[in-house]
């Protein structure tokens, strides 16, 4: 366990985790408001992508967002695009589960992810996009410090409309006062 709160714990993302992320990869419900693409994939596809891209990659740190008192897996979060060099990453949140939507879940996780980011790794800046019909997702973002820093003009087209890409970012010194 590397972080906890009274309600969950991020722990390293490991090849035992690869089922329960591919339920929820091929989940529509869970992809519909944070993958651009809503493909289906193998369980092949998912065991590469796990074990290539997102154990071992030297540029990213995933977590599995973990329910303490079952300590069952609920969600992922990560950091991507690590510029150590500029301080800055990427972060990404999914809960899974879909009976922890709407409960605070993902909040406690991404603050977590952010006290580390900003206190541990010392990093400057962390960045996040969603998508403009995600508007619970910006609400959360904008409640942690994240400002909204610019737009992709209709990025994503999604049951049958145009949607925007909103680029959100908070700076260690706006997260830490």
């Amino acid at each position: 366990m590397l972080f906890q709160s009274e309600r969950i714990n991020l722990r390293k993302m490991t090849g035992e985790d690869v089922d329960v992320y591919h339920t929820w990869r091929n989940d529509v419900e869970v992809m519909r408001t944070t993958s651009p693409s809503m493909d289906v994939f193998t369980w092949d596809d998912t065991n590469g992508f796990v074990n290539q891209v997102i154990l071992h990659a030297s540029s990213s740190k995933s977590y599995m967002i973990v329910d303490s008192q079952t300590n069952r897996p609920i969600g992922i979060t990560s950091l991507i695009q690590i510029d150590l060099k500029n301080r800055n990453a990427e972060c990404i949140i999914d809960i899974g589960e879909k009976e922890y939507w709407g409960k605070g879940y993902g909040g406690e996780a991404l603050k977590l992810l952010l006290d580390y980011a900003f206190l541990e790794m010392n990093l400057h800046r962390v960045s996040l996009r969603v998508f403009s019909f995600n508007e619970k997702a910006i609400k959360l973002y904008e409640k942690l410090g994240f400002k909204q820093e610019g737009i992709s003009r209709q990025f994503l087209f999604r049951e049958g409309k145009w949607h925007d890409l909103v680029h959100m970012g908070i700076l260690q010194q706006e997260y830490i006062s």
